[in-house]
């Protein structure tokens, strides 16, 4: 679940929202199947009260009534988001089955998400900031963000770093070749792991770690100075269930990142600043938890900075790039 597939024809355009197919009755059961919705207690619980629950967390987000998720409607309501079988489980399951059989013999033909050019920017960028961190610099400032090869290196080879929706694992090679050495790869899919694992192997990089484990209900036990996700929370906005699931997401993720560490989120169905609002959102609806507790704590995760060197386009007269990065510091 590393990404989100571009067919070629739509490589240069500007989508306002990811593209999905066309998404039958059928789809949408077979996808709300393949997910198990999950209070936080654990226990199974109904559209209203998964509806209750969203619109209580996000109070600033408007999502569709509980009864429009329902797949038995003769017509989809004009405000529902689409969503696609890509949100689902058995969607990567079969797509990763698919790439380990068509595998070749030697080498390495596995798709890379959003691009190279993307993934090579994506990589750069987040060593640089890491390292500015390391060297005690401006973490806000792009001009900080620069690091002479190997003076940092021994820095961070330390950092603990984890890719949650690792699909193929081929970021974590390349964050590998920048110097991160500690590197955990977790997806939910066990086609994605064992794909992951092959072709790190033929890469050279076999002391990554590919573990599979749900980021919304993760078993890790641990945190990590460095998460990623390119790709991860796109194809959860494509779940039926889109605002539990993004619910679950943002409570896992927080633990998820060790205090002061980084979350380097990659995507392209949120601007900048529609993905910072989520957080504020989520910010606010933890506040309000701890003061019901008479907590002390503050916000959870506050902006650290964004890649600004993406290729852009112009649609409608206005340039803009279709993929959002944004780094996230957690509190």
């Amino acid at each position: 679940m590393a990404g989100i597939r571009w067919s070629p024809e739509d490589a240069d355009l500007l989508p306002a929202r990811p593209p999905g197919d066309p998404v039958s009755d059928d789809d949408r059961s077979v996808a709300a199947d393949s997910w198990s919705i999950k209070s936080d207690y654990g226990s199974t619980v109904d559209d209203d009260q998964r509806h209750a629950d969203a619109v209580e967390g996000f109070p600033g987000c408007s999502f569709p009534a509980a009864s429009d998720y329902s797949s038995d409607k003769d017509a989809p309501d004009a405000n529902e988001v689409e969503t696609s079988l890509m949100g689902s489980q058995s969607h990567w399951n079969s797509t990763y089955a698919e790439d380990l059989a068509n595998l070749p013999e030697h080498g390495n033909s596995s798709e890379v998400w959003f691009g190279v050019e993307v993934m090579d920017i994506l990589v750069k960028w987040t060593k640089n900031l890491c390292a500015s961190i390391c060297q005690g610099l401006d973490r806000s400032d792009d001009n900080s963000c620069k690091a002479e090869p190997g003076d940092t290196f021994r820095d961070l080879s330390s950092w603990r770093v984890l890719d949650i929706g690792t699909g193929n694992g081929l970021l974590l090679q390349e964050l590998a070749k920048q110097g991160f050495h500690d590197l955990t790869g977790v997806d939910y899919s066990e086609r994605a792991i064992e794909l992951a694992k092959t072709l790190a192997v033929r890469g050279g990089f076999s002391y990554i770690n590919f573990v599979v484990d749900d980021v919304l209900e993760t078993k890790l036990g641990r945190s990590f100075q460095l998460v990623m996700d390119k790709g991860t929370l796109d194809a959860i906005g494509l779940h039926p269930d889109f605002p539990v699931k993004r619910m679950m997401y943002w409570d896992s993720v927080s633990h998820l990142v060790a205090p002061g560490g980084i979350l380097v989120i990659t995507l392209c169905n949120r601007t900048k600043d529609e993905l910072l609002q989520e957080v504020e959102q989520f910010n606010q609806q933890r506040l309000g938890s701890q003061e019901e507790n008479s907590s002390t704590e503050s916000a959870v995760f506050q902006y650290l900075n964004h890649v600004q060197t993406y290729p852009t386009i112009t649609l409608g007269g206005v340039d803009g790039s279709r993929i959002t990065t944004v780094a996230l510091v957690r509190l």
